[in-house]
C-alpha cells in the first residue's frame, strides 16, 4: 500500500529519469549539478528527483540540452539518425 500525498511523492532515479528524456543518465546527474532540475539525496548519497517535477519538464519545455564544447549555451539536438 503506496500513499501519494506530496510527502510520500514517487522518486525517480537518474536511469529512469533519463528514459523519460531520451538521454544518458549521466546528463540527468548534470542537469541537477547545473540546478536545471532539482534533486534529492538519498542516507546513501544517491540522487533521486521528483516525479511532478520532471513530468512538468516534460509537458512544458523541452529537455535541457547544453553543449560543453560552447560554454554551456543552449543546442538544438535532433533525435533521429542520419
Amino acid at each position: 500500500m503506496e500513499n501519494r500525498s506530496s510527502e510520500s511523492e514517487r522518486l525517480l532515479t537518474p536511469a529512469e529519469v533519463a528514459v523519460l528524456f531520451r538521454v544518458d543518465p549521466k546528463t540527468v546527474t548534470r542537469w541537477a549539478q547545473a540546478g536545471k532540475l532539482s534533486s534529492i539525496r538519498t542516507l546513501g548519497g544517491h540522487r533521486r528527483f521528483r516525479e511532478s517535477e520532471v513530468k512538468a519538464l516534460l509537458a512544458g519545455e523541452t529537455a535541457p540540452q547544453y553543449d560543453q564544447t560552447s560554454g554551456g549555451h543552449r543546442r538544438t539536438v535532433a533525435r533521429g539518425r542520419a
